[in-house]
């Protein structure tokens, strides 16, 4: 596969991760992981989860995810090519609705992912733990929700 095909199936794979977030898929979402792929939050909050080793760890982690948040809609995304033709820099904010309280939110998210053959090998997501906190009214966050 040449550079182009691997950035192609990169973008492929970021596009059909932000729809299945947006159906509130998270189960789909998780399905995209290569098996032994990671998901890494750099920023997470103190007592919370901070990496994240295979597909079936990446499904429970984010079981609980859509009763702490709903997403509606992407209202900003920005993308970055890296040298590296699998890996892409991805800027974006969501909004929805908090589930708990219906509140609506909109967050800002810095993700570094990884595609290779099987899926997503590595996603780091560069979020604010703290807005979220206070989003959904914790002072800590579930692990869900790191």
């Amino acid at each position: 596969m040449d550079d182009t095909q691997r950035r192609a199936r990169a973008n492929k794979t970021i596009d059909a991760a932000l729809d299945r977030v947006l159906a509130h898929d998270m189960a789909g979402f998780a399905a995209l992981w290569a098996s032994d792929g990671t998901m890494s939050f750099p920023f997470a909050a103190p007592g919370t989860i901070e990496h994240v080793t295979g597909r079936d760890s990446v499904t429970t982690h984010l079981s609980g995810y859509n009763d702490l948040l709903l997403p509606g809609e992407i209202v900003e995304q920005t993308r970055h090519d890296t040298a590296d033709p699998d890996t892409v820099v991805l800027e974006f904010a969501m909004a929805g609705t908090v589930t708990a309280t219906g509140r609506p939110y909109t967050l800002r998210y810095i993700c570094v992912i990884t595609v290779g053959d099987e899926g997503i090998t590595a996603y780091r997501d560069y979020w604010s733990p703290a807005a979220a906190a206070d989003l959904i009214g914790t002072p800590g966050l579930p692990d869900a929700a790191a």
